[in-house]
C-alpha cells in the first residue's frame, strides 16, 4: 500500500540529519554534558536548574530524561567526562616521557600537565573544584574514588620512572592527590584564571609542593 512504506532502516532505525537514533542520543547527552559544564561553572550546581541546562543544550525536557535520571547523574556523568580527559592526557605524557628526563623532572612534568588540564579550561577547575561542585552522598563517593584512583595512577607513574616509592607510597600518593586538589580550588577563589602570571604561579606552587611531598618516599 502506498503510504505504508517504511524505509531500508526501518522506523526505529530512522536517520535525521545524517544520525540515526543511537547517534542522536548521543549527540544529545554531549551536547547537555556541555551545557551543564558552562552552567555548573558560571552559576553552581544548586543554582543551575535542569530546565536552564536543557534551554543552552537545545534539548528537550522530555529528551533530557532520555538520557540521564536527574541533574545528579548528569553532574557525575561530567565529572567522568572530566576524569578520562585528564586521564588521556596524562596517559600521553607518561608515554612520551619515558622517565628520559629523569625521575624527578619526568615526576614534576606530569604535575605541570595535571595542572594544564583543570587550568586550559578553567570552567574544568570550577566544576570539579570549585563553585560547581554538588555535595551529595552520591557524589562525595564519586569524589573519593575518583581520589582513589588518582592515587593509584601517581603510584603507576612513579613505578614507571623508577621512583623508589617505598612502603608508604599509598599514603604519600593519596596525601599528594588531596593537596594538588586544594592548592587548585584555593587558587580559583581569587586568581585572574586567565593571565598567564597567575597560571604560572599556580605551577611554581604546585611544583614546590610536590618537591616536599615527594621527599616522603625517601627513606629515613
Amino acid at each position: 500500500m502506498a503510504g505504508a512504506v517504511v524505509d531500508e532502516e526501518g522506523a526505529k532505525g530512522r536517520r535525521i540529519r545524517g544520525l540515526d537514533a543511537a547517534q542522536r542520543r548521543a549527540r544529545r547527552r554531549e551536547d547537555l554534558l556541555d551545557a551543564a559544564l558552562e552552567l555548573f561553572s558560571a552559576q553552581g550546581y544548586q543554582d543551575t536548574s535542569i530546565e536552564q541546562i536543557c534551554k543552552q543544550a537545545y534539548v528537550g525536557t522530555k529528551s533530557f530524561y532520555e538520557v540521564f535520571t536527574g541533574k545528579e547523574a548528569l553532574y557525575l556523568a561530567l565529572l567522568d567526562r572530566i576524569v578520562a580527559d585528564v586521564t588521556a592526557r596524562l596517559r600521553s605524557a607518561l608515554e612520551e616521557s619515558g622517565g628520559e628526563q629523569g625521575e624527578g623532572e619526568s615526576a614534576r612534568a606530569l604535575i605541570r600537565h595535571f595542572a594544564d588540564a583543570f587550568v586550559d579550561d578553567v570552567r574544568v577547575a570550577r566544576v570539579t573544584f570549585g563553585e560547581g561542585r554538588a555535595v551529595t552522598p552520591l557524589v562525595e563517593a564519586h569524589r573519593r574514588a575518583n581520589r582513589r584512583w588518582a592515587a593509584s595512577f601517581v603510584e603507576t607513574a612513579w613505578q614507571r620512572l623508577g621512583v623508589e616509592a617505598g612502603p608508604h607510597a599509598r599514603a604519600v600518593a593519596m596525601g599528594l592527590i588531596g593537596g594538588l586538589f586544594d592548592i587548585i580550588a584555593d587558587w580559583l577563589l581569587d586568581a585572574g584564571t586567565g593571565r598567564a602570571a597567575e597560571r604560572a604561579a599556580l605551577q611554581d606552587g604546585l611544583d614546590r609542593f610536590y618537591t616536599v611531598i615527594s621527599s616522603g618516599l625517601r627513606p629515613s
